[in-house]
């Protein structure tokens, strides 16, 4: 990879900061023993023959360009450092897992599209390589970039039925008006690719949904689940209707927005509720896709630090990459 290839400038970038992975020591002789120990470092934009390609990519969407245009809570483009702050921390259980941080994607100059594109150039270059990537927002609008990305990568498979299951109470069905924004991916990706994609949003709020949204959804025929349904205790009911799911799809691409979890869990997101559905009933969920053997991508968006509490929300969302990265078995199809 190199700088113009994907579309990269010196202020659109920034190199993996390995300051940020520090955490308690270990002997030497008890190996890895901490995620600081276990992540590698590589610049996009130079080439390291002696570099060893890993199974994982580490990269982060340093962008609330589309959080602003919506009107919500700016700040989630300093999420992805957080964390890797709360990542390095973790004991690491999954030696097999080679992993390595890319760095950061900056939005300039209010160019949202020229992030995203940047993102989609990336991820289509990684799934290229085999590499399956995990990507840390930054605000939803994330997931235009990583979709196309990854729709360009798989096309190459000979793949394409993908399914997209969204962890959120948000649909993110706007349409388009001025300018894309944070509450338009999924609009945008269905409109572009009607017969290509399967849409799954799971834990939507119907009073954070406006009519034209739920209207929207029937006419692309989204899936979704309400939050009341998004409990433990009906596990079964929920994994029977994502299974009916995936059962159309040859690949599935998760996207995790934090906004989907209560506030007692996720205070740092750009829009906050004390509804929402809780840490270890998405975990089990995760856990249940991964089963599949379909999912060929992850991201995690709208942490936000500025509203954050005692590091809880980059705790929780450095959690659900952890437990994904110790479940995943890692080969792209």
């Amino acid at each position: 990879m190199n700088r113009e290839d994907l579309n990269l400038t010196e202020k659109s970038y920034e190199a993996p900061k390995q300051n940020l992975w520090d955490g308690r020591k270990s002997p030497p002789e008890l190996g890895v023993q901490y995620w600081h120990q276990q992540v590698k470092f590589s610049d996009l934009t130079k080439s390291d023959p002696e570099a060893s390609k890993p199974k994982i990519a580490l990269l982060g969407y340093a962008c609330d360009e589309g959080v602003k245009r919506n009107k919500g809570r700016i700040g989630a483009a300093a999420g992805p450092d957080e964390i890797r702050k709360e990542l390095a921390r973790l004991a690491f259980h999954k030696g097999s897992q080679s992993i390595t941080d890319y760095g950061n994607l900056v939005c300039v100059d209010r160019d949202l599209a020229g992030c995203q594109n940047s993102l989609a150039t990336v991820i289509e270059r990684l799934l290229d390589s085999d590499i399956f990537p995990i990507v840390m927002g930054g605000g939803h609008d994330i997931a235009y970039g990583h979709f196309k990305g990854i729709q360009k990568g798989l096309q190459k498979r000979g793949l394409s039925k993908i399914g997209i299951l969204n962890f959120d109470a948000h649909f993110d069905l706007r349409p388009v008006e001025k300018e894309p924004n944070s509450g338009t991916p999924f609009n945008q990706i269905l409109t572009e690719h009607p017969n290509e994609v399967s849409y799954f949003a799971l834990g939507i709020q119907k009073a954070v949904n406006t009519k034209e949204l739920f209207i929207i959804a029937k006419e692309k025929n989204v899936k979704y689940l309400f939050n009341e349904s998004c409990e433990l205790t009906n596990f079964d009911v929920v994994t029977l209707k994502i299974d009916a799911f995936l059962e159309g799809v040859e690949a599935l691409y998760i996207t995790v927005d934090l906004d989907g979890f209560s506030s007692a869990y996720a205070p740092g997101v750009s829009a906050p509720s004390p509804l929402g559905f809780a840490p270890d009933f998405a975990l089990k969920v995760l856990n249940h896709l991964l089963e599949s053997k379909k999912v060929v991508a992850l991201d995690v968006a709208e942490m936000n630090p500025n509203f954050d509490r005692d590091q809880s929300t980059a705790q929780l969302a450095a959690r659900i990459i952890d437990s994904f990265v110790m479940n995943v078995s890692v080969k792209l199809t």
